[in-house]
């Protein structure tokens, strides 16, 4: 039996990357999955990849960046399975690169609304859900940017600070309602959002901030966010969890 059988659980940006990886693991754990992405070609496909497995799961087409998506989704979440027990906010975008005094404006709102605003109506809407539901798990994917600094991605740094610091502050306040809410920290990991942001050259050179050796994969994150999911995490919540092959060691 699977460590999610019968649990109903979220994944946002779940069309590609970290997310798809979560949803597929999470179907063969025995969780409902409800697959949900901004594109809805890519999240489509992976509901009916699932499907095929042997899998349940269904998509809902969401805008993070929009209360009224979340809102959205997690009701049509209960109204399809009757109930919700995890949620996992990975939606996110890179944004720009620049110095901070050249920072687009518009880039900037992009990444606060999408980074970190998106987990925070994402929380909004979850948490009365899974009270009503007797309790459950969020798992909130911030980055190892959400510990250190970097050059040239200022909005994005301080949308993944933020996101520490939310998941901290609502882990807080519903610890003894059994809702446990966690963040996690990946170093790069080679995923769509990665290579469609950088050349080749610059792959390279982020592999070599990696102490292990190289990027990390989509893979090996979602098993994270199934422990984290599951009730074998049961004395964890309001914890940054690093998963970034030594980076944050140095």
């Amino acid at each position: 039996m699977g460590t999610l059988m019968n649990k109903v659980a979220i994944i946002t940006g779940s069309g590609s990357g970290i997310g798809r990886a979560a949803a597929i693991l999470y179907a063969k754990e025995g969780a409902k999955v409800v697959v949900s992405d901004i594109n809805e070609e890519h999240g489509r496909a992976v509901a009916e990849e699932i499907q095929r497995e042997g899998g349940e799961a269904f998509f809902v087409k969401a805008d993070t960046s929009k209360p009224e998506d979340n809102k959205n989704l997690v009701e049509q979440t209960v109204a399809k399975y009757g109930a919700l027990h995890i949620a996992v906010n990975n939606a996110g975008i890179a944004g720009p690169l620049s110095n901070t005094a050249d920072y687009p404006l518009d880039g900037w709102q992009k990444v606060i609304d999408i980074n970190l605003s998106g987990v925070f109506y994402g929380l909004k809407y979850q948490i009365p859900a899974l009270l009503k539901s007797g309790g459950g798990n969020i798992v909130n994917i911030a980055s190892i940017l959400g510990a250190v600094g970097t050059k040239f991605s200022p909005a994005y740094t301080a949308a993944k600070h933020g996101v520490v610091g939310l998941t901290k502050a609502a882990a807080l306040e519903y610890a003894d309602q059994k809702i446990r809410i966690n963040s996690i920290g990946p170093g790069y990991i080679r995923t769509p959002m990665l290579t469609n942001t950088l050349d080749e050259a610059t792959l390279n050179m982020a592999v070599s901030l990696h102490p292990i050796g190289r990027l990390g994969t989509a893979e090996e994150i979602a098993e994270l966010i199934l422990w984290l999911g599951s009730e074998k995490s049961s004395f964890v919540t309001g914890s940054y969890y690093s998963i970034d092959g030594g980076y944050l060691a140095q």
